[in-house]
Order: structure tokens, then C-alpha cells, then sequence
């Protein structure tokens, strides 16, 4: 019930974060360069990339699934997930690096 909990605080802070306020605005530059420090070395996440694990989506492709949502990718990376590591992103940083993956639409 704690972990459902936390859940649900963390998915209410983030769509605050992007929703509630008109002067918040995602970072998309600061997105792609954390994607190319933290999320490369698994997925592809630009253009003329050419080494990626061939068992994670790339970054084009999660941006183009019919459900794709920033608020909602954005809440994934900040919980902790077993398939991928645990890194210690913020608020802001999840908000930009979904923010990067939704310009790759």
C-alpha cells in the first residue's frame, strides 16, 4: 500500500509541475543533453546514434506510441523500475527529458 501511495504523490506532484503552473516550461535542449549523457549508452536518442541494446525502444519510437504522454513518461522516470537503472532525476529533469522525447514527434 506505501509504494501505491508514493505512486500517486508522485504522479500528482509531476502533473502539477507541468499543468498548473503557465510559467513551467520543459527544457528540451537540457532533455537531449541528459538523454545523450545518461540514457544513451542503452537507447538511441538522436540522429547518427549507432550503438544502442537492441532490446530498449529508441527514443523516436517511445515519442511516436498512440498513448504517448510527456506528464506520464516523465512520472515513469522518476519511479524507480527494474528494467532500467535507477537514476536520481529531478522533478525538472524527468519534465526535460520527456520534453526532448515529445519533440521527437
Amino acid at each position: 500500500m506505501h509504494q501505491h501511495l508514493r505512486r500517486i504523490c508522485l504522479l500528482l506532484a509531476v502533473t502539477s509541475s507541468f499543468g498548473a503552473s503557465s510559467a513551467f516550461a520543459a527544457d528540451a535542449g537540457h532533455g537531449a543533453d541528459l538523454a545523450k549523457r545518461w540514457c544513451a549508452s542503452c537507447h538511441v536518442v538522436a540522429n547518427g546514434q549507432t550503438q544502442a541494446s537492441a532490446d530498449v525502444p529508441s527514443f523516436i519510437s517511445v515519442a511516436r506510441r498512440p498513448d504517448f504522454s510527456p506528464e506520464r513518461l516523465a512520472f515513469f522516470l522518476l519511479d524507480p523500475h527494474p528494467k532500467m537503472p535507477n537514476f536520481p532525476l529531478s522533478r525538472t529533469e524527468a519534465g526535460d527529458i520527456a520534453a526532448y522525447i515529445a519533440s521527437l514527434r
